[in-house]
Order: C-alpha cells, then sequence, then structure tokens
C-alpha cells in the first residue's frame, strides 16, 4: 500500500508539473525583427531554435535572444511579445554593429620590429562570411594573407567552407649542437577545408593546405662557417582535421563561457615521402564574477613526431603565446602553454570603454629529439607577466586597441612591448 500512494503521489506532482509548462507555454503565430540593416534574415534564422507554430517559454525566447548576441555583426538584442488571444508574436529588437575594421598589429623587442596592416569583415554581405586581406612585416621582410570562410553555405544550417593563401617570411635562428644560425624563412600556401556544423555550438573541419618552405641562410650570423644547408626547399601537403565546441556567450565586449579544439594535423614532405604528425588542444575560457570584471583563460597543449631537428613545429613567439619573448626566440616538438588574464573596465559608455589589464604568460617546450620531461624541466619554461590596457570601441566588431608589456620572470632583462587589434585571445 505504501508503494501505491507513493506512485499516486509522484504521478500527482509530474501532473501538476507538466500543467504548469503548457500554462507558461504559449503558440507562436509570428516572428519579426527590428533594426537590421545589413545581417540577412535568412543568416539569422539558422541559429534560432523557434519557429512559427512552435510552442514556446520565455526560457526559449531567452535562449534565442542570447543567440542573436553571439552572431557577429549583433552588438545587442531584446525581445518584445505581443499576445493574440493565446497565441504571441515575438520582436527581436536588435542592435547591429559594424564588422569592417582595419587590421593593425604591431610588435617589438630589441632586433625584433615587425607590424601587421590590412582589412577584415566578419560579417560580409550580411551572412556571417569572414574576410581577411593582410600585409605583414617582420624586420623587413614582407609577408601576406587572404582568407575567405563561409560558415554556412547558401543559407545551410550543415555545411560551410574556408580557403586561403597566405605567404610568411621571418627572420628563424635555429638551433644545432654548434650554436644558432639564422636562417630567412617563407612558407608560401593555399588551403582548402569543409566544415561540417552540428547545431550551434558543435562542428568539424577538415581538408588539406598545399604549401613550400624554404630555408635560406641569413647574411647575419654569431659566427663563422656556421652549420646546417646553405638553402633548403620543401614541397609538403596538409591534412587536417579539427573538432570544434563553442559554449561562449558575448555581452558587447564581455565574455563568458567556453570554446575547445582539438586539431590533428598531417605532414607529408613530397621531395622524401616522411610524415610528419601533431595532436593540439586548445581551451579557452571566461569568467566574469562582477559588472565591470573579466576573466580570461587559456591552455595550449600540443605533441608532435620527436624528430632530432632544428626545424620543430612549437614555437616561442610574442605573437601568439608568450608577450615579450620577441620572434620564434625557441622551438620544441611538445607545448603547454597557459595564457591568464584580469580585465577591469575602467570606462564604460555605449560607444566607447576602456579595460586595464594584468597577465600572466607561461610556456614550456620538448626539445626536438628530447623526453616528454623537457616539459617539467624548470630550464625549459618560460614565465612572462606584466600590464596593458585595452581601447574598445563598440560600434565595430573587434575594434579593440591592445597595448601589452610583458617581463620574463626568471630573466627580467628579456621583456618587451605587443600592440595589435583585438583581445590577445
Amino acid at each position: 500500500m505504501r508503494f501505491y500512494y507513493i506512485t499516486i503521489l509522484l504521478c500527482f506532482i509530474f501532473s501538476i508539473s507538466v500543467s504548469g509548462q503548457k500554462k507558461d507555454s504559449s503558440i507562436v503565430s509570428g516572428i519579426e525583427f527590428h533594426g537590421l540593416e545589413k545581417t540577412q534574415i535568412s543568416y539569422i534564422e539558422l541559429f534560432l531554435k523557434i519557429k512559427e507554430g512552435d510552442r514556446v517559454t520565455i526560457n526559449d525566447i531567452e535562449s534565442d535572444v542570447q543567440q542573436l548576441k553571439n552572431i557577429i555583426g549583433i552588438g545587442d538584442a531584446v525581445y518584445l511579445i505581443d499576445t493574440i488571444g493565446g497565441q504571441i508574436v515575438i520582436t527581436y529588437d536588435i542592435q547591429e554593429i559594424r564588422t569592417l575594421l582595419p587590421i593593425l598589429n604591431f610588435g617589438g623587442i630589441k632586433d625584433n620590429l615587425w607590424f601587421q596592416l590590412g582589412l577584415s569583415d566578419n560579417n560580409w554581405r550580411g551572412k556571417g562570411q569572414q574576410i581577411v586581406a593582410s600585409y605583414f612585416n617582420n624586420d623587413g621582410l614582407s609577408g601576406g594573407q587572404l582568407f575567405f570562410k563561409s560558415p554556412r553555405t547558401r543559407n545551410s544550417r550543415d555545411w560551410g567552407y574556408t580557403t586561403s593563401l597566405s605567404r610568411w617570411v621571418s627572420l628563424e635562428p635555429l638551433f644545432f649542437d654548434q650554436g644558432t644560425v639564422n636562417y630567412i624563412y617563407e612558407n608560401n600556401s593555399a588551403g582548402l577545408t569543409a566544415i561540417k556544423n552540428f547545431g550551434n555550438h558543435h562542428s568539424i573541419e577538415f581538408g588539406g593546405t598545399y604549401f613550400i618552405e624554404k630555408y635560406r641562410k641569413s647574411d647575419e650570423q654569431f659566427f663563422e662557417d656556421p652549420p646546417g644547408p646553405e638553402a633548403l626547399t620543401q614541397p609538403k601537403l596538409l591534412s587536417k582535421m579539427e573538432y570544434k565546441v563553442n559554449r561562449l556567450n558575448y555581452d558587447f565586449f564581455y565574455n563568458s563561457g567556453y570554446l575547445w579544439t582539438l586539431t590533428y594535423q598531417n605532414v607529408f614532405t613530397i621531395t622524401d615521402n616522411t610524415l610528419f604528425n601533431s595532436l593540439q588542444y586548445q581551451a579557452i575560457g571566461y569568467l566574469r564574477p562582477t559588472e565591470k570584471i573579466n576573466l580570461g583563460f587559456r591552455l595550449k597543449l600540443g605533441v608532435s613526431t620527436n624528430n632530432d631537428s632544428p626545424f620543430a613545429p612549437f614555437v616561442a613567439d610574442s605573437h601568439v603565446n608568450l608577450r615579450g619573448v620577441g620572434n620564434r626566440i625557441d622551438r620544441g616538438t611538445a607545448q603547454a602553454v597557459l595564457n591568464v588574464e584580469y580585465r577591469n573596465t575602467v570606462f564604460h559608455h555605449k560607444t566607447w570603454s576602456s579595460q586595464v589589464v594584468i597577465f600572466s604568460d607561461l610556456g614550456t617546450w620538448r626539445s626536438p629529439g628530447g623526453d616528454l620531461q623537457d616539459l617539467v624541466n624548470p630550464d625549459q619554461f618560460r614565465h612572462f607577466i606584466g600590464g596593458g590596457f585595452r581601447i574598445i570601441y563598440q560600434k565595430v566588431f573587434g575594434a579593440v586597441l591592445r597595448v601589452d608589456y610583458g617581463i620574463d620572470v626568471f630573466n627580467p632583462s628579456q621583456k618587451g612591448l605587443v600592440l595589435g587589434l583585438g583581445q590577445y585571445f
């Protein structure tokens, strides 16, 4: 009997719960969008769960509003509900932001200056397409990039693609037993990938890149008769598979949530038929403990074929992982990098805002041909701490002027300034 009464009680509670849910839900008879100028309605609808005829709750609507805010090109969105005879019309009032902006990045330490100029649009044609054209100068050596990404092709929820052309030239210090040898490194590439979307938060990108790497000894050397080849040309084919989970939420320039990617790459060298493999994991997370404070974390782990070669794939570089370290000052066949940022908004207006930033960039590498124990060897660690500021123009997506100055904890004489557009991560 006791079991009988418990069953009756549970059924009663469940019926009340279902009844309450039905009571709080309404049928959508129409959806309207106000405030759109550039972004296509057909593109926005790809991200929204609610359709006409659906029975929805306030939580469903608020979830779609946040999804609207996460679309590049939309700064803010609110909703209005008009109830007509048990049915509702949802109106989304959207505030767009511009997505066409210049690329301006600059950095430098002693004996190494670099800058990047260009244009990018992250909502080209109002369909969330990304197009980038940039020029890069590294110590007087010229390179550049053309990049196009269509995350959802022809109003398809499921498929997209990317295509790219790039040229990178830099002065590369390569490390031999006899000492460091300076090479001029050149990489010319053309790539094409396909994107398979699984809803709004999961995707797989796969494809390939054909590229030619060239090395030639620089006229500037540390000693006479340096070792290594005078010149080297290697055509290669890269295959890539990347799985991404994106649970980031945006509120203008504030972030919350997380994103992680797992990337496998295979490089086939055409001249000698050798294979090279690498596996990389990157996780980015944001917390917003107060209205004006944003905390950011980025973890990068990587491991590759452990060739005893000066041409190892993972680098220590101001551009990508350690602010203040300089241009590609070290290389390895495995890496672990942790970046932490504290961002505090000190001025906020509907158009302009500014933040002060305190950061810690910590990294370690496995030497080519070495052991994984190298990653925990104190001599391999590089740790830069520093501060900076951000000037943010909220009317344009990603219009963040970034200035950072980093100092090596273990070697304070190693320091440098890094400037750019956009947050570091």
